[in-house]
């Protein structure tokens, strides 16, 4: 179809493209590289079905967002079926040879696919751009007081017209082009039903004018590939790539709150967390690689929710939009994100659980807390007194360890020297041993396992903090001490299980402590409760007033954890209706006490996050708002007291004890 000098030509602007485009793809590299580690290449053929199914069917597209997520699939789903097309294209092109008509039941079935596709692309397509360009909704942005690149807000609609412009030129080429070729042949192919339609219109045509429109049209399609390809490694479009190349080849996490080990007894060691942006891990800096800037990690944040100046998808527009723009990994990492919206982040995990190509923006900051605390002693001063009680008494309460076990006074709490081999090891936690309100869980549910009979025993004294508040506040030196030590201690005691009345004990534990050496069975008392239920151990009186509960998913119990259905059975168990939030499972809203929130003043923004949350299980109807978490409980009583008390907060272990026969 295309003459010599046409070969030539094309060959030659392919060549110059491809060169172009591996400059902009080793600079990638090297950004990429210049991060700490190494990727395991062997992790991609572990993974390989878990890949095929999110990038073969955009599962994790298609949580949020449903109307634009089928959008984005039509043209996915369109864009890797051209694939085959385009390389038919070009055979046809040099060789006059349609591989596509000599294929027999396959060539028919896949030209059929391509003519649907064809439309599917132009039509999610054009969606997109009404979508982006004249309804412009506010999702698809940020508040003019988050910190971006000064490039970012007019540079990410540029870099969409762009996209936009080369996808809508190729696809309405190659169907022209096409529609030319069945036009000239006058044979109408009824596996193409679109293209044979507008083939129609060029019936009588000349047939020299229509090869010259079949060229024409080559150049405008195959050659906006062409094109578009040395812009490729700095456009969005990249996320074509290193999205599968995330979900293949992050490191291998217990969850997606694990935080990776520092070893402190390691004096070689001098620089900790992330000063600079090559202070990151390498798949941190290729999380903005694989950016697609779709802003909804930002519409999960509760911290963005609530008008913080925490937005985590900027975060990663300005590592990409810094390194775009010539800049090194070397620079500072406030730079790129203030250090207000450093200290708002919750560590409640939503930005990496919604993140469709699978980014971690909350490990940056939590990285980049690490360095502002133990290389820069720059922190919130509200956390001095959490981090003094727990280096001198071991607790964020600063409250005596001789105090340990006041809360379990006449309740025949057996401690590890009394019950030496329990079946189960409760690790109290701090919160429901010292803090006034927490303690009425405890309480409860220590009447759970003496009604149940169950062979347990508690550390008592020996119990102390796990140490989650200080390494999310960045103090890994304090985490790392309590750590050691707790793991020692459980060690020597050899638990058969451990069950945590505090889903950030459980996440420490269970995650975190494997590092250390220590490797337990650990449960959330929701899930013991369940198995009490289920054994018959513990009956429920359901006679009574029919109490509607909605139920607040702890974060560091649901998303990092991905507990859901244990404190919602519980609950039903004891004969109580379970109404949902709007918010919940794994897309439930954060308390606002995570990420050593809880021991600090909340950011200035347009709300609390606490306040935001309770209204919302208020909104419900629900009698009574159930927590499994004492952050949570403190949380949500906070609120309740705010609101004039018009809802009451409790344990699930409150409610379960109580309706106990």
């Amino acid at each position: 179809m295309l003459s010599p000098i046409e070969k030539i030509l094309f060959v030659l602007a392919t060549i110059a493209s491809l060169y172009f485009t591996y400059k902009g793809v080793m600079r990638i590299i090297a950004h990429i590289s210049s991060g700490h580690g190494k990727p395991d290449w062997n992790l991609l053929w572990k993974r390989i079905g878990d890949l095929i199914v999110k990038v073969g069917l955009f599962q994790p597209v298609f949580r949020f967002r449903l109307g634009p997520s089928i959008l984005h699939a039509l043209i996915g789903w369109g864009f890797l079926s051209f694939l085959l097309i385009n390389l038919a294209d070009l055979i046809y092109a040099y060789t006059n040879f349609k591989l596509l008509e000599h294929l027999g039941w396959f060539g028919d079935g896949y030209r059929l696919l391509a003519d649907v596709a064809n439309v599917a692309i132009l039509v999610g397509m054009l969606a997109m751009v009404i979508r982006r360009f004249i309804l412009r909704p506010a999702s698809l942005s940020t508040r003019e007081s988050t910190l971006l690149h000064p490039d970012a807000r007019a540079g990410i609609r540029r870099d969409s017209a762009i996209v936009a412009l080369f996808i809508l030129t190729h696809n309405t080429a190659r169907l022209l082009g096409e529609s030319f070729f069945i036009a000239e042949s006058g044979v109408r192919d009824s596996w193409q039903p679109f293209i044979s339609t507008v083939a129609g219109l060029w019936s009588g045509a000349d047939a020299g004018a229509l090869l010259i429109g079949e060229r024409i049209m080559f150049w405008l399609s195959i050659g906006a590939v062409v094109a578009f390809l040395p812009y490729f490694p700095y456009s969005k479009h990249i996320h074509l790539f290193f999205a599968p190349l995330n979900f293949g080849l992050k490191p291998e996490r217990k969850s997606i709150g694990e935080l990776s080990y520092i070893n402190l007894d390691d004096q070689s060691i001098e620089q900790f967390g992330a000063a600079t942006m090559k202070d990151l891990g390498w798949e941190q800096i290729m999380d903005s690689y694989a950016c697609i800037m779709c802003y909804r990690c930002q519409e999960v944040c509760p911290a963005y929710n609530t008008g913080k100046l925490l937005s985590p998808a900027a975060l990663e527009i300005n590592k990409r939009y810094h390194l775009n723009h010539g800049g090194a990994t070397d620079v500072p990492m406030t730079q790129l994100i203030s250090e207000e919206a450093v200290w708002a982040c919750t560590s409640c995990g939503a930005c990496v659980d919604i993140c469709p190509v699978g980014n971690e923006p909350m490990r940056d900051i939590l990285d980049i807390r690490r360095n502002l605390t133990l290389m820069e002693s720059n922190f919130p001063k509200q956390l001095e007194t959490a981090f003094k009680g727990m280096e001198r008494n071991m607790n964020p309460w600063n409250v005596s360890q001789a105090d340990r076990m006041k809360w379990a006074e006449g309740l025949n709490v057996p401690t590890i020297e009394q019950n030496a081999e329990p079946e189960i090891l409760w690790w109290v936690g701090c919160a429901p041993a010292t803090d006034v309100r927490a303690q009425k869980t405890a309480q409860a549910f220590a009447k759970v396992l003496n009604a149940a009979g169950v062979n347990y025993a508690v550390l008592g004294q020996n119990e102390a903090c796990t140490g989650d508040s200080a390494r999310r506040a960045g103090r890994e030196d304090i985490f790392f001490g309590l750590a050691s030590q707790n793991v020692e201690i459980l060690n020597e005691v050899k638990p058969k299980r451990i069950v945590t009345t505090c889903p950030h004990c459980l996440h420490t534990i269970k995650n975190e402590y494997p590092a250390f050496g220590g490797n337990y069975t650990v449960i959330h008392h929701t899930q013991l409760i369940n198995e009490l239920v289920g054994a018959g151990k513990i009956s429920m009186n359901l006679e009574g007033d029919n109490m509607k509960v909605t139920f607040h998913d702890p974060c560091y119990l649901g998303r990092h954890n991905k507990i859901f259905d244990a404190p919602r059975d519980g609950l039903k168990s004891a004969g109580i209706e379970v109404i949902e939030m709007p918010r919940n499972g794994a897309k439930s809203f954060c308390c606002g006490a995570g990420g050593a929130q809880m021991w600090k003043e909340e950011e200035a923004g347009s709300g609390r996050v606490n306040e935001a949350r309770y209204q919302e299980a208020k909104s419900t109807g629900a009698n009574m708002l159930a927590v499994g978490c004492p952050f949570c409980l403190t949380m949500m009583n906070d609120a309740s007291k705010a609101d004039g008390d018009s809802m009451q907060v409790r344990d699930v272990a409150e409610l379960v004890a109580e309706r106990m026969k």
